[in-house]
């Protein structure tokens, strides 16, 4: 199994690879080659850490970093903020920029006057008292801000900060608490004028720096969780996990994993079990990890089993304290009672085959964090890099080969016979690039037509047997005890219906895919002979399809408490509770369904046709190589045996041998 460290290696070679293939090209596949290029030099592995209020999170992304004291974890961000860390390997441990971007005007308006997804919630249901509490809470937000920002407060709605450094100081100006109470109204004490000056409007932070912990760039996103009073948090949280294919679930030894936590299992059970690693933080203040983990791993299992959940991720155990300590080199400062839980752990661990190593190695292993860091990258070479690596080597390999037909016709001219003239070549490649784009988007959109019927017809298929559910429950309890629906057939269903989506246009791309290849390698020869035998084409593998992460998202029926209550108690008579009841579940899940019936299926049907275009731009550079050549054989007066040309050659099948090398 290749490390993250090997792919790096293996990355640096193809981008050696590739700087001699664009040096050696003409000008057509020069530019398909900077492309592949641009490909790899941008590739970054993004993990989204996901976590339990208090489970030590922002900690553990320290810990994984490398650098303890690099995020501020005593304060709590209250605006939905994503701060994204952009690692990039290096012995020198620095911080090189970082960009803040503002909440939109649109965005901010929705909170201010909506009170976000919550306060359309309570809206739907008609829920004023605590509709009025939000607006309350809103209002006390935006005059904080206006007061913070004074006459600059509209004017910075949609802009960003970019600055060539941060440091705790600037990082407390934009993600940290931004006013005088935390999330449950208690206040904070004084803060100082410029920490949270601009937290109120602040959507996301992307900070870059060299790491030490690890041998290729990463991406780490560090998500404000679900937990807020707007439920901002949530959408921003989702966004951040559509946008990586890995994801870390933080969770606190000393509560582990309950129902409590069903936001948290809601967008989890959402993703492969293969996407989701879940470290178990803070053993340092378990009395006995040894005895007490076995049960703990049980439970957390148990529990992702009976809400669907990813049952067999990975979990880990550890301690972000005691990793930040070693970094630190506050090993002997920690005090007795954690230093005994430490010491205990590391007896069992050495029992079970540990290998006897220094203090702060050992320290550093017992942490868990190399073993999270491990797992995140054998994921992300696995599910990522490889096939990235894969993907374009073949392409290279492609440009590559047609360099080689594209010098043999400056050298030998074109073959005669009855083949195609430029101005023919040009067209005819051209028909067969718009047919097969053509094709390919016109069976997408059935495919998608037919999937938006089926998700349509089961979330039909929910609403009416959880009305018919109710009803029932009317007839026989009446209206004095509560009735509760499980949301959880909805979400099965839909995903069901789009895990099928997925399959079908996935294997039309493939089809497409393969048809286009041969066309293209067919069309190659009829319009060049024999020269292009040797140019080498393979069939693109499909683009992987986000996880319907959406599905996640929290809606009414979720609450099984005292909001959920007292929406029941202001209803009287059956027909009350259910029209009532139909018009709170479609205004809940429209959003949703809205996400993904179309913007999901908009990404997917834009990926799969981008990957066929790119395609054929390749192609198109090849062919443009070779009319070129042909049409100014005649004034080259090149041979085979012209010494420029067979060293270009050469180094041309060693680049060939090389991609050749890095496909497998």
């Amino acid at each position: 199994m290749t490390s993250l460290k090997d792919f790096a290696a293996m990355a640096g070679r193809l981008d050696h690879a590739l700087t001699q293939l664009i040096e050696l090209s003409d000008k057509g596949a020069a530019r398909a080659a900077k492309k592949l290029q641009t490909q790899l030099t941008e590739f970054e592995p993004a993990v989204t850490i996901l976590g339990q209020v208090k489970s030590g999170k922002t900690s553990l992304v320290n810990a994984m970093a490398g650098w303890a004291d690099l995020l501020p974890s005593d304060v709590n961000p209250w605006t939905s903020v994503v701060t994204s860390l952009h690692l990039t390997p290096g012995q020198d441990q620095k911080e090189t920029s970082a960009r803040f971007q503002f909440m939109s005007e649109d965005e901010w308006n929705r909170l201010l006057t909506k009170g976000g997804r919550m306060g359309e919630l309570a809206g739907r249901a008609g829920a004023d008292s605590e509709l009025e509490k939000l607006r309350v809470q809103v209002e006390a937000i935006r005059e904080k801000s206006r007061e913070r920002l004074g006459r600059n407060f509209e004017l910075l709605m949609g802009q960003k900060h970019e600055y060539g450094y941060f440091d705790k100081n600037l990082l407390e100006r934009y993600i940290c608490l931004g006013d005088d109470f935390d999330l449950d109204g208690a206040p904070l004490g004084d803060l100082s004028e410029e920490q949270g000056r601009f937290a109120d409007i602040t959507r996301s932070a992307d900070l870059y720096l060299n790491c030490r912990t690890i041998p290729f760039r990463m991406c780490l996103r560090d998500t404000p969780g679900v937990n807020d009073t707007f439920m901002m948090r949530e959408q921003t949280t989702i966004q951040a996990i559509r946008d990586s294919r890995i994801c870390v679930v933080v969770l606190s030894a000393g509560q582990a994993l309950t129902s409590v936590d069903m936001g948290l299992i809601r967008l989890i059970s959402n993703l492969k079990s293969r996407e989701v690693i879940i470290f178990v933080n803070r053993i340092d203040e378990l009395p006995d990890p040894s005895r007490q983990i076995a049960d703990i791993e049980a439970s957390i299992r148990q529990t992702l089993k009976d809400h669907h959940g990813p049952t067999e991720a990975e979990i880990i155990f550890g301690s972000a304290y005691w990793a930040n300590k070693v970094l630190n080199g506050e090993i002997a400062e920690m005090d007795k009672k954690t230093s005994d839980v430490l010491l205990g752990w590391a007896e069992t661990r050495l029992k079970s085959g540990g290998v006897e190593q220094s203090v702060p190695s050992m320290v550093w292993e017992l942490s868990g964090v190399p073993a999270v860091l491990n797992a995140i990258s054998e994921r992300a070479v696995a599910g990522l890099g490889n096939p990235l690596m894969s993907e374009l080597s073949e392409s290279a390999i492609t440009l590559a080969t047609g360099q080689l037909a594209a010098r043999q016709v400056k050298v030998q001219g074109s073959p005669t016979g009855e083949l195609l003239s430029p101005d023919e070549i040009r067209a005819e490649f051209n028909r067969i690039e718009r047919s097969s784009l053509d094709v390919l988007a016109a069976e997408l959109s059935q495919l998608t037509d037919d999937y938006r019927l089926r998700a349509d017809r089961a979330h039909g298929t929910f609403v009416n047997r959880a009305t018919h559910s109710l009803i029932q429950h009317l007839e026989r309890w009446g209206e004095q005890l509560v009735w509760e629906y499980d949301p959880s057939g909805l979400r099965i269903l839909l995903r069901s219906a789009y895990s099928l989506f997925v399959s079908r246009t996935q294997a039309a791309a493939k089809s497409q895919y393969e048809k286009a290849v041969c066309d293209v390698a067919e069309f190659l020869f009829r319009g060049f002979g024999e020269v292009v035998e040797g140019i080498q084409v393979s069939i693109p593998d499909t683009p992987d399809a986000p996880s319907p992460i959406v599905l996640g998202q929290t809606i009414a029926l979720d609450f099984n408490d005292g909001w959920w209550v007292n929406w029941w108690r202001r209803k009287r008579g059956y027909k009350a509770f259910a029209e009532q009841f139909q018009s709170l579940i479609t205004g809940e899940t429209v959003g949703f369904m809205e996400q993904i019936k179309n913007d999901q299926t908009s990404e997917i049907r834009a990926d799969i046709l981008a990957r066929l275009q790119a395609e054929f731009d390749a192609y198109r550079g090849i062919i443009t190589d070779l009319i070129e050549n042909a049409t100014t054989a005649g004034d080259m007066q090149l041979t085979f045996g012209d010494e420029d040309e067979r060293r270009q050659r050469e180094e041309l099948d060693v680049v060939i041998a090389t991609l050749q090398e890095l496909r497998q």
